[in-house]
């Protein structure tokens, strides 16, 4: 098979999933029983090694197959990605960008065939200039420099030929699919990640979708004083083609290099914009991964893809406030109760304890739920990760006893993605104060803070529905 095709065929598919899961799981038996004759260390160490082995498989694999394929492994991608020893810790996360953002390329000809049949047009009659070599790559397309015949520039995100059956494919193998997944993240819970996935994806096969998400953030977010999100050019835009206004900034790396003040700024707006527009506008982008935004020369920051967002009630977004100002205020017994409500364990398990889930909820939340000026590095991250989703967690029985909700499954994701780009940052803040302002409506904590309450002061009810 070539190198850049994509199976698209079931039986084709499932032979992938269903030989890594099978083979995977005979190597586990084949290293328990070796295990019984290793001393403890040895154990520990082969443990290491198998992980480290293991996700190489799955990310291979799945990265090869795109479509909801790779969607899990994105997924699973941060609940596992701190959790190991930092000595191995780089190798996997190489592994892990290759899946977001190396996509293989389709070939140029068949890329136009998919842009001409959606625009009914040829390429030459609705661009003034178009760049045949992409410029960067979706989980099931590809992105193009173009510029239309008034002069605007404009990316152009088309669709993969053939993805969509690719995706229903895989959708349709989901069970087996998460199998694989839970090999990378024992911690999850494979009916609720069944469920947003299929909605999510059934979505983001259709660009028309994500393009009134796209127009939804835009008018939310327009004239704001430090978010950017580029506008729709709705006439061109299709089942398979979405074209959006271009913008040139630099991208995560080169920030990474930028002096510490400069990164605390842009963490910041990453915080601000992820986890508080949850709960300003109840509506958020769920994949903070590092590719989806860029830093203009203004200062301001460009947020571009919304193949994956959420828009959530209103009684969701007060059930978060609630688990939130519990364990920050500290209330074990609220807390309890509020997550209880929410779904997340029976509250009748007397095994689940009150002090417990305080105790997990501040090994989680600590970064923002302590009133403190706090750096987020590396090593914070990965204890968090660890705290949240390996077996080797302290936590690790109360998780076991615990479910996550599905309609809050994208919101954790957005949280832990959010706090692993911070702490490749090494973003320093007082995390709390600032989340304080949309939890608990305080007054701003920074000069960020000022700007922004002038903003959403101007319309609240409108911000707060994303009209």
């Amino acid at each position: 098979m070539a190198k850049d095709s994509i199976p698209t065929g079931r039986l084709r598919r499932t032979a992938r999933i269903g030989g890594l899961a099978g083979g995977q799981a005979a190597r586990s038996y084949a290293a328990k029983a070796t295990d019984l004759t290793r001393s403890d260390e040895q154990r520990r160490l082969a443990a290491e090694r198998r992980q480290i082995k293991m996700a190489e498989r799955i990310l291979d694999v799945l990265g090869q197959m795109k479509g909801a394929a790779m969607k899990v492994g994105q997924v699973a991608s941060f609940v596992d990605s701190g959790a190991l020893p930092p000595e191995v810790h780089r190798r996997l996360e190489e592994k892990l960008a290759e899946l977001r953002d190396s996509a293989p390329r389709v070939p140029f000809e068949q890329m136009r065939r998919v842009l001409e049949s959606d625009l009914g047009e040829r390429l030459e009659d609705v661009f003034a200039e178009f760049e045949p070599e992409a410029f960067a790559a979706a989980s099931i397309g590809q992105v193009y420099r173009a510029c239309l015949h008034d002069g605007r520039r404009v990316a152009v995100k088309v669709q993969y030929p053939g993805i969509a059956r690719a995706v229903r494919s895989d959708l349709q193998n989901l069970g087996l699919i998460l199998r694989v997944a839970k090999m990378m993240a024992p911690g999850m819970d494979p009916k609720a990640m069944a469920e947003e996935i299929r909605e999510r994806l059934t979505e983001e096969l259709d660009y028309e979708l994500e393009a009134q998400t796209h127009r939804a953030f835009e008018r939310t977010w327009r004239g704001h004083p430090f978010v950017v999100i580029p506008e729709v050019i709705t006439r061109l835009s299709s089942e398979h083609v979405l074209v959006t206004e271009y913008v040139e900034g630099l991208g995560f790396e080169q920030v990474k290099e930028l002096p510490q003040p400069e990164r605390d700024r842009f963490g910041e707006i990453v915080f601000r914009f992820f986890l508080g527009s949850l709960y300003r506008t109840r509506r958020f982008s769920a994949d903070p991964h590092p590719g989806n935004y860029l830093l203009l020369p203004d200062g301001r920051v460009a947020f571009l893809d919304f193949g994956m967002a959420k828009q959530v009630s209103r009684e969701q977004v007060d059930a978060e406030l609630a688990v939130m100002r519990a364990g920050i205020d500290r209330d074990p017994e609220r807390l309890h109760a509020a997550l209880a409500s929410m779904g997340f364990f029976d509250p009748a398990d007397e095994q689940i304890a009150a002090a417990a889930v305080q105790e997990h909820f501040e090994a989680a939340a600590g970064w923002y739920a302590f009133d403190r000026e706090f750096k987020i590095d590396r090593e914070y991250v990965r204890q968090v990760m660890i705290d949240m989703s390996a077996p080797h967690s302290r936590f690790w029985e109360l998780m076991r006893r615990q479910t996550l909700p599905a309609q809050t499954m994208f919101a954790r994701r957005m949280e832990g993605l959010t706090l692993a780009v911070l702490g490749q940052l090494e973003a320093t803040a007082n995390w709390h104060r600032i989340a304080r302002e949309w939890l608990y409506g305080d007054p701003p904590a920074t000069p960020l803070g000022e700007e922004e309450a002038t903003f959403f002061g101007r319309a609240p009810q409108a911000r707060s529905t994303g009209l």
